[in-house]
């Protein structure tokens, strides 16, 4: 008998802020806000599907095709790897990471893959339908960018 290891779908996500520092989200077929990401890309062997390079190059792919921003990926975000159970029985790893958007200003635009985007204030994000981890993560990009924006104003002294 062949021994075949079980596998997890890993599934890399970006924490994205627009120019008034609201959130990025999108709502799935079960009825949750999640944030824009998805699974790495193997590619399909040719120019027009180029396997992914990295995570932070998928990252910064997903959120591209799923809401038309362009970003530069940051950082993995504290306590942002984590399992979730969307379905009984089937696991995911989400791998979080935060972004800097580079189109702040642009009004994000929803793909096919979802029913509805938004952009959200952070204490909106505790009364939304969606994952704790989620949640955790993007409390966690928040206290990230509250302490380097602390450190540049002492900095400036």
């Amino acid at each position: 008998m062949t021994y075949t290891p079980p596998l997890w779908p890993v599934s890399v996500k970006g924490i994205a802020l627009d120019a008034h520092q609201r959130v990025l989200l999108l709502k799935n077929e079960r009825e949750e806000w999640e944030l824009p990401g998805g699974r790495l890309e193997i590619g399909a062997g040719t120019t027009s599907q180029p396997p992914d390079t990295s995570p932070e190059a998928a990252v910064e792919r997903e959120l591209q095709e799923e809401s038309g921003w362009e970003v530069k990926c940051g950082p993995l975000i504290e306590n942002g790897v984590w399992i979730y159970e969307p379905i009984p029985g089937r696991r995911v790893l989400i791998v979080t990471y935060g972004c800097t958007v580079l189109t702040p200003d642009r009004t994000p635009v929803i793909s096919q893959e979802h029913k509805h985007i938004g952009v959200f204030t952070e204490s909106e994000i505790a009364h939304l339908p969606m994952p704790d981890g989620y949640k955790l993560s993007i409390y966690a990009w928040y206290r990230t960018l509250r302490a380097a924006a602390d450190l540049d104003d002492y900095e400036r002294m």
